[in-house]
C-alpha cells in the first residue's frame, strides 16, 4: 500500500540493508533483505498504486486517485483483480470528467477482468449500457442489459437494468 516513491525508497533501504549484512558477514540477513527487495519489485509491477488510488477514489478525490493511477506506466501487467478495478477507476473518474469516449474504452477494459463479484461486474455492464444509450445505439444497449441481467443480484442493478430496457425499446420504436 505504498506509492511509487515509497516503494522506491523502501527497495533502496533494503539494498542498503543488504550490503551492509554482506559486509558483516551476516549472510541471512542479507538473503531476508534480498528477498524483501525482490518482494518490493515484484509488487510494484504487479500491484501497482491501485490500492492507493482505490481509497481516494473510495473517498471522491478523484484528482488524487487519478495521480496514484498515473504512477501505473504499464497496467497491461498488473494482476487480474489489480487491472480490473485500475479500468473501473480510470472509466469511473473519465465518466465524472464527462469524457464519454474514454469512460467507454475503461468499462469495456473493465468488463473482462475480474472485479469484486458479479454485481460489480453487473454496474459495468449497467455504465456500458448508459453509455450505449447516450449514443442511441438500442441493440449494444439491449446486448449490456441482457448480460448485466444474467449478473444482477441487488434490487437497484435491476430496477436500473430495467430503466434502460424501456428507454432503448422507445430508441427502436
Amino acid at each position: 500500500m505504498y506509492n511509487k516513491t515509497g516503494r522506491f525508497v523502501l527497495m533502496a533501504i533494503f539494498v542498503i540493508a543488504a550490503l551492509v549484512s554482506l559486509y558483516t558477514k551476516q549472510y541471512q540477513l542479507a538473503a531476508i533483505s534480498l528477498m524483501l527487495f525482490g518482494f518490493l519489485f515484484w509488487s510494484h509491477f504487479k500491484h501497482g498504486s491501485v490500492l492507493m488510488a482505490s481509497k481516494y477514489f473510495k473517498n471522491s478525490d478523484y484528482d488524487s486517485a487519478e495521480k496514484y493511477l498515473n504512477e501505473i506506466n504499464n497496467p497491461e501487467i498488473l494482476t487480474k483483480t489489480r487491472r480490473g478495478f485500475y479500468e473501473f477507476m480510470r472509466a469511473n473518474i473519465a465518466l465524472k470528467r464527462e469524457n464519454y469516449e474514454a469512460a467507454e474504452h475503461h468499462f469495456q477494459l473493465a468488463s473482462r477482468f475480474p472485479l469484486g463479484g458479479k454485481n460489480d461486474k453487473a454496474f459495468v455492464l449497467i455504465h456500458l449500457a448508459n453509455l450505449a444509450l447516450r449514443k442511441k445505439d438500442s441493440t449494444r444497449v439491449l446486448a449490456y442489459t441482457e448480460k448485466a441481467k444474467e449478473l444482477a443480484t441487488s434490487s437497484r442493478a435491476i430496477e436500473i437494468i430495467t430503466n434502460i430496457e424501456k428507454e432503448a425499446k422507445k430508441l427502436a420504436n
